[in-house]
């Protein structure tokens, strides 16, 4: 067991960079590598870890002998390619999602991985909000009975601007709905206990990047979807994206729905809400403890242990130790490669759907 972890950073763009911010203060961890082609990105990183020795190639850090652990946090098209070479060591590894953006190299991904014993870890911090977390767990609890419906509404802002505009092309993302909605997709499935049978999708690229053009091609992010999922045990999961949303109080809502009551979980006002029904159907008082008010509660959720909020209410600084300890005690990933296929996969059959305005099995990718 080591008393501190050395982390290679690759990939050292904005997420990258705000990885970089968790590891200096959560404690038991310091940034000893950086790699990245990029120059003012490796300037960035260097500045928040001005002991890290910078590469430009990927393979380089991984041989050097001066890391424990990598974070992978490159364009998500590169993710296979640079996995092929970290899985082939011994290090511990955490890799952001989406996982990757194609069928063929998330076979390939899981392929490399198996024949590993060192951890891999995938990075889907949103199960850590703290609010989403609470919603969740008392969902597992049974609070609400048994779930018939998971709906999650995000409406925010455009994609920011990343290096080379990678991120405006749905050949190098997967799509919005694989790049910003693998997250939900994971939600849903933790809380429904299953993954996805079905998918039926709508959307567009209304408002957002229309007069953008690179290198005389035209930016091609969907703006705006519904994406609804049917599970093999009868519940139901819906999307409801809009990135010309800004103005919400409220960016973030998830709904959890069952037979006997209601969860919801507000960012970024960390708020939970919660209410039961009676057998009749009318609301009554939580029967768990007398803490719980009758009829509706409301409260705010807020994890004070968190060092560093972030860009995700503290989920990533938690996801981070909870890696940290992962590797020090030995223990397995919480969150695994498998959580990263089933994510994409379901993003990549609501983009099919929306191309072909059909319902799409999603045994038509993944049998």
């Amino acid at each position: 067991m080591k008393s501190e972890l050395r982390y290679g950073i690759i990939g050292a763009g904005s997420m990258g960079r705000e990885h970089i911010e968790n590891i200096k203060v959560m404690g038991g961890a310091t940034v000893t590598a950086i790699s990245d082609p990029h120059v003012p990105s490796q300037e960035a990183a260097l500045a928040m870890a001005p002991g890290a020795k910078v590469f430009t190639d990927h393979r380089a850090l991984l041989e050097s002998g001066l890391v424990d652990a990598v974070v992978i946090a490159t364009p998500n098209d590169t993710h296979a390619a640079v996995l092929k070479d970290a899985l082939e060591s011994d290090l511990a590894v955490f890799v952001e999602k989406p996982l990757a953006t194609t069928i063929e190299d998330l076979k390939s991904i899981l392929a490399w991985d198996e024949k590993r014993s060192a951890m891999t870890w995938m990075g889907l911090e949103y199960r850590f909000m703290p609010p989403v977390a609470e919603a969740i767990a008392r969902a597992k609890e049974g609070e609400a009975g048994k779930i018939h419906q998971v709906s999650i509404r995000e409406h925010r802002e455009p994609f920011y601007p990343k290096v080379d505009n990678w991120n405006r092309f749905a050949e190098r993302t997967g799509g919005t709905l694989v790049e910003k909605c693998c997250h939900y997709f994971n939600l849903m499935d933790i809380v429904i206990g299953e993954q996805p049978i079905r998918v039926f999708a709508s959307g567009g690229q209304s408002v957002n990047h229309l007069d953008e053009k690179y290198d005389g091609k035209q930016a091609d992010m969907l703006d705006n979807a519904f994406v609804v999922l049917e599970y093999a045990n009868g519940a139901r999961g819906m999307l409801d994206l809009c990135m010309f949303g800004e103005g919400s109080f409220d960016k973030e809502i998830l709904t959890i729905v069952g037979d006997k009551g209601k969860i919801e979980s507000f960012l970024p006002s960390q708020v939970l809400r919660a209410s039961r029904r009676d057998s009749i159907g009318k609301l009554s008082g939580w029967k768990t403890g007398a803490a719980r008010t009758p009829g509706n509660e409301q409260k705010i959720v807020h994890n004070y242990d968190v060092k560093y909020m972030g860009h995700h209410y503290g989920a990533s600084y938690i996801e981070h130790t909870k890696f940290r300890d992962a590797i020090l005690n030995s223990t397995p990933a919480e969150v695994t490669l498998k959580d990263g296929v089933t994510s994409v996969v379901t993003g990549l059959a609501a983009h099919k759907s929306i191309n072909e305005g059909r319902v799409v099995e999603v045994k038509e990718l993944w049998g």
